[in-house]
């Protein structure tokens, strides 16, 4: 007998229970610590664990197979059918149209076996090397199986085994992700064996499955050949095995989710374990055509919205699109009228042209006829008249000579008055040469005088420094000042860069300092973390408070940022009464400001240069339209409540009507204790306001009243989660850390600016120093160096003024003597005198001459005056022919001047026209045409049409232009309502298609869920009756068919009121209770093959194990229930026991036979009675 070896240091070695037969090998404890659950499985099986879900809901919905067995042909096609698309038939579910519902069995779905198995049964089970066992068989019975034995022997390892070698994914069990880890410590491969009951006619499908400790991969044989994990999932859907549900599979480390199951899930699972195989699909029906129907309803309520919305827009537009099309009408009226003014003004200019033709012609014919007639007078009077004429020029020209002698004789005369006042100027000079003389006798002793001493301060010059030796000592200074200067120049570089550092430094401290301020503040907080979360939102929030004055009333900010709850302990509950939407809502106090924000933010991108989706609210205030809250505030106290929401906020005034008539806080109450509130009076005072909110601890309910039936209250249940908007937002400690560590370092380069400053300074000074006495050096070298320039200069102007001097004297000296100079004025004087006796012989002659001229003028002018006698004669003579050919010759002038006006005018605006002509569009032409056709040009004048284009224009003028983008704006919004509207039109028939097909689908799944209910119900408070204790099953109807629910109501004490099943309000004990005989009840209307519950009775008293314990054999035992398998490492004394029973007893330890089938507990015991009969036959013999 094998020895078994020592196992490894583990909790769950100790706390594990594995069941197994009678028969079994060696076996360990279990592994080592179980690591968390992930989802990670080997590549096949996570493959398998996808389709398995979606398999037993494809199975759910389609058609079971049929009670006597198939042909393999027909599976097939079912499968072909099955992955068709399922489409809402006229019965209301997603089965496919072909199919026809099958008639209620209360039973099973498949018959049993003459060996008492229905098809899907477990009928055999072995093991090799997983978990605890070496190797292990063991046969089920086709009823009730008791597997019991101590904690750590195998019991749980029979719910693993069934689980995995059926293809279902481990997480089903709680325990370790990977198929992997199910090997036996120590060992590298094993396998699970599961033989089930195959439909009747067929054999018993026998599944392998193969496992490696080093291997993800886990394949599949099925009775013997290869086969894949979809596959098998296929088979166990044929078999209707739900190892996935709760409601027919309760492993050890699931039993507590049982109770933890929502009531929407309980139902779901409840719906897939027992009653009308069609509920599920009915049930999809309604939960995907109530969400279509939602989907499609909001959709709907939106369009109209919108509808409404683009309605009033274009309602608001229509007045302008009115104006702007009459001005259009007036626009071209007026082109009409302008293109017919210059036609009908041509046609009247070419009339009146046409008439003044023929009086032109006759005028001048008439003045020609009378020219003629009185052409010898008209010749002499041209005659005398050219006479006139010549007479005339001939005074003039005469006139013209005399006045060229007279001019001749003022120019001779003037030239005599110039030599008269040369010849005074030199005698003058002639008088002056004496005193000349004298003059410059003084002047050439002055001279040599000023020569004699400017000679002596020439040999006497005064002492001087050396020059040059001024300038090297200039030079070196200023080289050493070129020097200091370069200093100056490094030492201001060295300054700016100090003070552009320190000005940086300073910078980068406020700005650190701003940072860690914004950091402290609450609002810049919240506003970045809404920026990162919803760009648009932030961007309109940052433009409305820079511009908050374009609005007549203030427009509220979002939610998120202008409430505030004071108190931390209720801002999660506060942040559960909103939804995402409401936090991030504008809030607006009028119509007009409501308009506005959305078209500078939503409509144009006017705002933040791109259009937003963002948010708007806006209704008229009206206080009586405002749903009361549930109770007054003194009574809620009464009840356990702290208060409504809207009391533990503080906001701004305005935004508290958004707050109440939107987001209804004046009716959410809230209560941080739930031990001071009593669930039933809170769900009443609900109730009584028909429907309202409210929030006990960390729970939020949802109280409404259900449209159907007796219209009975519901409560809609969900956890509130920890806030994240309302709530501050925290500081990253690291970010603080580093900005100060940043403020630290910037410090500590201010302090070395400042000291580097210090040290500049006093560099500064030094240098300054340097340069002071650079600046004395250098004024004392100069004030020297001016001296002996000074010196130098005064030498060199003697040096100048004894040459100009020299000169001077020497002009003096060689000057002409006085007698030479008298005799050449003497000479000029009287060359000036005989120079004027000849201009007065020219003078004299010039006289003469002009006196000739003079009596020629005057003969001229005596001929002219008698030519025009004569012709002054001439005209008194012939008076009335010369008036009467003036007058003639007027008229005809006039009549030309008139007609060539009406020419040219008429010309003018011929061309006007063309030109107008060719401007105008093909529409004025054709009306134009229609309208002369008619007769209406010619009926009106220009001046008429003129007039009446002057009242269109007017008339213009007093239409304001409106804008073509409006009208453009206008059509395409029409087009869109018109869009729109056919758009709702189609969805309102959708919508009526849609709840059709909902109320077929809840009129065959309703009544189906109320029987399979009822009878569980009433099964389930019969069982609880019969241990003293009261329990209800109970429908939660609601608008969500998701959101349908099975409640489980329990009492287990006298003075208690019936309570909803939770994980959290029951104990241990109650709640394995309340789950065991649920599942006894669901067990009678069960369409699985098999059900497994492990270790249920766990925390139950004595009493109420023995209760569960006989009811359950009472139940499962009966000819047509099904194979059930109940683990329990312990057994109460004196328990009912029925013939149908089969008890597996798990016997496992460390001294076990190696050799399979050895120390079977069966074969032990029919040893022992075949022994006692032995024994009997003996002593009887």
């Amino acid at each position: 007998m094998a020895r078994r070896a020592p196992s490894h240091n583990s909790e769950d070695s100790q706390k594990e229970n594995h069941a197994g037969s009678a028969e079994s090998s060696s076996a360990k404890p279990a592994r080592g610590k179980r690591v968390v659950m992930r989802e990670h499985i080997d590549a096949e099986d996570q493959r398998d664990a996808e389709v398995e879900e979606d398999a037993v809901r494809e199975d759910d919905k389609d058609e079971d197979v049929d009670a006597q067995g198939e042909e393999e042909q027909e599976e097939d096609d079912e499968d072909q059918s099955r992955r068709k698309r399922a489409r809402v038939n006229t019965e209301g579910d997603s089965r496919p149209t072909g199919s026809s519902p099958k008639a209620e069995k209360r039973r099973q779905t498949l018959p049993r076996d003459v060996d008492g198995f229905i098809p899907g049964s477990i009928v055999r089970i072995q093991l090799e090397n997983f978990l605890t066992y070496d190797w292990v068989e063991f046969r089920p019975g086709p009823y009730l199986n008791m597997v019991f034995g101590p904690n750590g022997t195998g019991k749980s390892s029979i719910a693993c085994a069934i689980c995995l070698g059926l293809n279902f994914p481990p997480a089903l069990l709680a325990r370790a992700p990977d198929v992997s880890a199910y090997v036996k410590n120590d060992k590298q491969s094993g396998y699970i064996e599961i033989e089930l009951k195959g439909a009747s006619g067929k054999e018993n499908l026998v599944i392998r499955r193969s496992i490696q400790r080093n291997s993800k991969s886990a394949p599949f044989t099925l009775n013997g050949k290869s086969a894949s994990g979809r596959e098998i999932n296929a088979r166990m859907a044929e078999l209707n095995v739900q190892v996935g549900n709760l409601c027919t599979f309760l492993p050890q480390d699931r039993v507590a989710e049982f109770a933890r199951m929502t009531p929407q899930q309980l139902l779901r699972e409840t719906q897939r374990a027992a009653g009308n195989e069609n509920l599920t699909s009915w049930h999809d029906t309604l939960i995907s055509a109530g969400k279509e129907l939602r989907q499609v309803q909001e959709l709907v309520n939106t369009d109209r919205e919108q509808l409404k919305t683009m309605e009033d827009r274009n309602a608001n537009l229509e007045r302008d699109v009115r104006r702007y099309e009459e001005r259009r009408a007036l626009e071209k009226k007026i082109e009409l009228l302008e293109f017919i003014v210059p036609i009908k003004e041509y046609y009247e200019a070419r009339e009146k042209y046409r008439i003044m033709k023929p009086k032109q012609r006759e005028a001048i014919r008439n003045l020609q006829r009378l020219q003629k007639r009185h052409k010898p007078y008209i010749d002499l009077d041209k005659a005398l008249e050219q006479e006139v004429k010549e007479r005339e020029k001939q005074r003039e020209d005469r006139k013209v000579a005399a006045k060229r002698k007279f001019a001749a004789m003022s120019a001779k005369w003037e030239e005599n008055e110039k030599l008269e006042s040369q010849a005074e100027d030199i005698k003058n000079r002639l008088d002056n040469l004496k005193k000349s003389e004298k003059d410059r006798i003084a002047s050439i002793k002055r001279l040599e005088k000023s020569i004699a001493e400017g000679e002596e301060r020439l040999a006497n010059p005064p002492e001087t420094e050396d020059l040059d030796d001024l300038n090297r000592q200039l030079r070196e200074l200023q080289h050493q000042h070129v020097l200091d200067q370069q200093q100056v120049t490094d030492l201001q570089d060295r300054q700016k860069a100090n003070v552009a550092k320190g000005s940086e430094i300073k910078h980068r401290i406020d700005q650190i300092s701003r940072n860690l301020q914004q950091l402290d503040s609450q609002s810049h907080q919240k506003l970045e973390a809404l920026k990162r979360s919803d760009s648009d939102c932030g961007d309109v929030v940052e433009w409305l408070r820079r511009n908050q004055s374009r609005f007549r009333m203030e427009v509220f900010e979002p939610a998120v940022l202008c409430v505030t709850v004071p108190n931390r302990g209720f801002v999660d509950a506060v942040e559960s009464c909103f939804g995402l939407t409401q936090l991030k809502t504008f809030v607006a106090q009028c119509e007009e400001d409501y308009q506005l924000l959305n078209r500078l933010c939503v409509d144009t991108p006017e705002a933040i240069g791109r259009k937003a989706r963002i948010n708007t609210w806006y209704k008229v205030q009206d206080e009586s339209k405002l749903a009361p809250p549930p109770v007054p505030r003194e009574n809620l106290k009464a009840l356990g409540f702290d208060g409504y929401a809207i009391d533990f906020i503080e906001c701004p005034e305005g935004l508290k009507w958004f707050l109440c008539s939107d987001v209804r806080l004046h009716r959410t109450a809230i209560a941080a204790n739930p031990k001071l509130v009593d669930p039933n009076r809170a769900m009443d005072m609900a109730a009584r306001a028909n429907g309202a909110n409210y929030i006990i601890g960390r729970v939020y309910n949802q109280v409404t009243r259900s449209r159907y039936g007796r219209r009975l209250p519901q409560n809609t249940t969900r956890e509130i989660q920890q806030a994240r908007m309302l709530a501050a937002a925290t500081v990253d400690p690291q970010i603080k850390r580093d900005l100060l560590d940043q403020l630290n370092q910037a410090r500590e380069s201010s302090r070395v600016v400042e000291d580097e400053e210090k040290e500049l300074t006093r560099l500064d000074g030094e240098i300054r120093a340097n340069h002071k006495a650079y600046k004395e050096a250098y004024d004392n070298i100069m004030d020297r160096k001016k001296a002996v320039v000074d010196a130098q200069r005064r030498m060199q102007a003697i040096q100048l003024k004894l040459d100009e001097y020299r000169k001077k004297l020497e002009r003096l000296q060689n000057a002409k003597p006085v007698d030479v100079e008298r005799n050449n004025l003497k000479q000029s004087l009287l060359t000036l005198a005989h120079r004027r006796v000849e201009i007065v012989r020219e003078y004299v002659g010039l006289m003469r001459s002009a006196i000739k001229e003079q009596e020629k003028a005057t003969r001229a002018g005596l001929e002219f005056i008698q030519a025009c006698a004569n012709k002054s004669a001439l005209e008194a003579l012939c008076k009335e022919q010369k008036e009467e050919i003036q007058r003639v010759e007027a008229h005809a002038l006039k009549i030309h001047a008139e007609f060539k006006a009406l020419k040219e005018d008429s010309k003018r605006k011929l061309e006007i026209t063309k030109t107008k002509y060719e401007e105008v569009g093909e529409d004025v032409r054709a009306s134009f045409h229609e309208m002369e056709a008619a007769g209406e040009i010619q009926a009106k004048s220009s001046e008429e049409w003129e007039a009446e284009l002057q009242q269109r224009r007017e008339e213009l003028d007093m239409n304001m232009n409106t804008n073509a983008n409006v009208v453009d704006q206008y059509n395409k919004r029409k087009a869109e309502i018109e869009t729109l509207t056919a758009t709702i039109e189609e969805r309102e028939k959708r919508i009526l298609r849609i709840e059709q097909s909902i109320k077929t689908a809840r009129e065959n799944w309703q009544p189906e869920l109320e029987k399979l209910v009822a009878s569980i119900g009433q099964k389930f408070s019969a069982a609880f009756d019969r241990i003293g204790c009261a329990g209800e099953i109970r429908i939660r109807e609601d608008e969500d068919y998701e959101k349908w629910a099975i409640d489980i109501m329990v009492k287990f004490r006298d003075h208690e009121k019936l309570q909803l099943l939770t994980g959290e309000r029951q104990s241990g004990g109650e709640r394995s209770l309340t789950t065991i005989l649920y599942l006894m009840s669901l067990t009678e209307e069960a369409r699985a093959p098999f059900s497994l519950v492990d270790e249920i009775n766990q925390g139950m008293d004595q009493r109420a194990e023995r209760a569960v314990h006989n009811s359950l054999v009472e139940v499962t035992c009966r000819s047509e229930s099904g194979q059930y398998f109940l683990i329990t490492p312990k057994l109460l004394p004196d328990l009912n026991y029925h013939e149908r029973m089969k008890i597996l007893c798990v016997n496992n330890g460390e001294w076990l036979p190696e050799e399979k089938g050895l120390g079977n507990m069966m074969g032990l015991i029919d040893n022992v009675v075949r022994a006692r009969q032995a024994n009997r036959a003996n002593s009887a013999s």
